[in-house]
């Protein structure tokens, strides 16, 4: 998995523009998303009574690291009800692919010095 792999589910020229080309604070903000969506993911499901919340919570989260597709899943969600969760997650695995990719490629740019 390498950038060649990113579908851009994620801006990353974005969240690059936004922390200022500073590598360890997106790899920081990354990472955090990644912990985050093991929560989240559990809460967007229709029986949970706080799906919505998460899905406000994972809107404001996605935009803020430029998943542009994954905001506007969950601002569907929102407004539509909970038959538009599948949608939300196949917007949150996509991104989470992206950001695996590009965590991955990091490393290896790292690990070439």
């Amino acid at each position: 998995m390498a950038r060649r792999d990113i579908t851009g589910a994620v801006d990353f020229p974005y969240l690059e523009a936004f922390a200022a080309g500073d590598t360890g604070v997106i790899d920081e903000v990354l990472g955090l998303f990644q912990e985050q969506a093991q929560l989240w993911s559990p809460l967007l499901d229709s029986e949970s009574e706080g799906w919505r919340d998460a899905a406000h919570t994972v809107k404001g989260a996605a935009r803020g690291i430029g998943a542009h597709a994954l905001a506007e899943a969950c601002e569907r969600a929102e407004a539509q009800g909970p038959h538009a969760l599948p949608d939300v997650h196949a917007a949150l695995d996509a991104a989470l692919f992206d950001i695996a990719a590009y965590r991955h490629e990091a490393a290896l740019r790292s690990l070439r010095g």
